[in-house]
């Protein structure tokens, strides 16, 4: 049988997130996620139909949260036409999964799906 968490646990997320939102109010805001499956992250999501809206929202943030360009992976989901970029970091004693989602056109992509 599962542990029931109190929201106590979810505290360091929370904490980040109050923080973010202080420390960072003109940022574009995310799609934001907390989890108990996952109590010390928080997820941000950034979700946009350009790559250049989202790319350069997570770019944004990247800069904000002091993540190293080196850190940051890219990938294409299955579809071929969804990019993905992703970074992690600790902040405010939080994992802090920062995510973007952007439709890059087949002409922007290569065959093994890597921007041209």
């Amino acid at each position: 049988m599962s542990e029931v968490l109190s929201l106590d646990a979810l505290a360091a997320p929370l904490r980040a997130l109050r923080l973010i939102t202080v420390d960072f109010p003109d940022l574009p805001a995310p799609s934001l996620g907390v989890s108990t499956v996952y109590p010390n992250r928080l997820t941000l999501s950034l979700h946009w139909r350009s790559a250049g809206d989202s790319f350069a929202a997570f770019e944004q943030w990247r800069n904000a949260l002091s993540i190293e360009p080196d850190a940051v992976t890219f990938h294409m989901q299955c579809d071929g036409l969804t990019g993905v970029l992703e970074a992690s970091v600790t902040f405010a004693g939080a994992d802090i999964e920062l995510v973007a989602y952007a439709h890059v056109p087949q002409s922007a992509n290569s065959r093994t799906g890597v921007l041209a």
